[in-house]
């Protein structure tokens, strides 16, 4: 993998194509395969703190496995021991559009996102730009008030992996 684009070149090219990024739901299961609780990040924004996904950009030559390992080691720590399915198919794409109505909306680019749900086994300590990882039940995710907390753009991605999981 060679350097990535300036942040000019980055604002240049997201203005004329779509961005690749994979979005990742890092779950805690019960011993029976049931959801026990999601994880999210609490990161800090212009407008204040805020939970979101593991999620960044496919790297120029990066594979989706490679892309998604890197994120959630950034995002998680070595430790938390991420277990990643056998296929590389995601539970959903999300895309994301720079105007509103058309979409989710990202108003930096257009943006399509491959989304996976990943089991977490390890302890996980952020070691990139999260303050914290804290972990919900699929009942406190449904609730209007962690969900307002929630990055907009990751409220759809959080509630299709409940659905996936059997929670909606």
């Amino acid at each position: 993998m060679g350097p990535w684009l300036s942040p000019e070149d980055l604002s240049f090219v997201r203005r004329k194509v779509p961005i690749l990024y994979v979005d990742a739901v890092p779950v805690k299961l019960n011993d029976d395969g049931s959801l026990d609780s999601v994880g999210l990040l609490l990161t800090v924004e212009a407008d204040g703190l805020t939970r979101s996904l593991v999620s960044g950009r496919v790297l120029y030559h990066e594979t989706i496995r490679d892309a998604l390992i890197r994120h959630l080691d950034k995002d998680l720590g070595q430790m938390a021991l991420p277990q990643l399915p056998a296929s590389t198919v995601p539970f959903m794409v999300a895309e994301y559009f720079p105007t509103p109505g058309e979409g989710w909306h990202d108003p930096r680019q257009h943006a399509v996102s491959l989304a996976y749900i990943i089991p977490v086994m390890g302890d996980c300590k952020p070691a990139s730009d999260s303050l914290e990882v804290n972990w919900f039940t699929p009942g406190e995710l449904l609730t209007p008030d962690l969900q307002r907390e929630i990055l907009p753009k990751h409220v759809g991605i959080v509630k299709a992996a409940l659905a996936s999981l059997g929670w909606v």
